[in-house]
């Protein structure tokens, strides 16, 4: 094959693969919101079940379910069949993936839900199908064809299972209100975890912090911004309340006569101050909106006591060790 003819065979997959997940889209039904309602109502786990490619995309399923607040099991077939239908409770729903819809495997887990009364989600090609009529909820796949050249190796089906799965986990997520917060306890490794640690982990204080008093003179606030390094200073009341920042952005902005000017009349008023249980994630994205590189952190939302202050490479290099 040719340069070309490779992009050409990759381009039609993808073109494929996205024009079946758009017919899905359109095709999604009741019987979707009801798998929701019944996964909504799970008082146990969420046993996800397949075998070969779609076992493969069960897996991952059972796992996002399981990082999203709804507990999740993948059981393989073959070992349900081999003892493992003993971890499945009266108290879990089943959720069970197959192209055709009659995987032999996947008989005695099939079997054993309809005589202990589980519900069953299936998902399949065919509404038709065994693993359709035995469901509880059946959700069917448009029989689009396979983008293998053959019609045959699992690829527009085990995407359309994948984004089915997904669209479960994210519209069950969403329903039961899973947080930020929330998704931080289940991730607490990696970047994703270090994104969602509350910013009072990496806050520098006490006397790292760039504060002046707003009596001081335009000298002191200059000095103060060389120490610390921030590129600059908070302005504080004799209570200790943050009533204004000094940057480099006011300096140069006062640079006639700036020596002579008052610290409140340089100032920028009414500062943005977090929250100290705000995550690094939401504290970059609110500075690069608010196009400043540092912040100034205090104990709680009501309070303008500046406790730490972030700058903007803090956050960078959480999120990217």
């Amino acid at each position: 094959m040719k340069k070309e003819d490779i992009l050409n065979s990759g381009r039609r997959v993808l073109k494929l693969e996205s024009y079946a997940i758009g017919i899905l889209a359109e095709k999604l039904s009741s019987a979707f919101s009801d798998s929701v309602e019944l996964l909504y109502g799970c008082k146990g786990k969420i046993i996800v079940s397949g075998i070969g490619k779609s076992g493969n995309i069960a897996q991952k399923i059972a796992a996002t379910f399981s990082s999203t607040g709804s507990p999740a099991q993948f059981i393989h077939p073959a070992e349900a069949s081999h003892g493992d239908l003993g971890n499945i409770s009266p108290s879990d729903i089943t959720l069970i993936l197959s192209n055709s819809g009659e995987t032999k495997e996947l008989h005695d887990i099939i079997s054993f839900c309809k005589k202990s009364n589980l519900p069953i989600i299936g998902i399949s090609a065919s509404s038709q199908s065994t693993l359709s009529e035995n469901s509880t909820i059946s959700l069917t796949i448009p029989n689009i064809g396979e983008a293998c050249p053959n019609g045959l190796a699992p690829t527009t089906s085990t995407t359309l299972m994948l984004g089915l799965g997904d669209a479960l986990c994210v519209a069950l997520m969403e329903k039961k209100g899973f947080s930020k917060n929330a998704f931080s306890e289940f991730h607490p490794g990696g970047k994703l975890g270090a994104l969602l640690k509350p910013i009072s982990t990496i806050m520098h204080v006490k006397n790292s912090l760039p504060l002046i008093n707003e009596k001081s003179k335009m000298s002191d606030a200059l000095l103060e911004m060389t120490k610390k390094g921030f590129g600059i200073t908070g302005v504080v009341s004799n209570s200790g309340n943050l009533t204004g920042v000094i940057s480099d952005g006011d300096l140069r902005r006062n640079m006639e006569g700036l020596l002579n000017k008052s610290v409140v009349s340089v100032m920028t008023k009414s500062p943005i101050i977090l929250d100290s249980s705000t995550n690094v994630s939401d504290t970059l994205s609110l500075m690069n909106e608010s196009k400043i590189t540092s912040i100034f952190i205090s104990t709680s939302k009501k309070s303008k006591i500046p406790k730490g202050i972030v700058h903007v490479h803090d956050c960078l290099r959480l999120g990217n060790p």
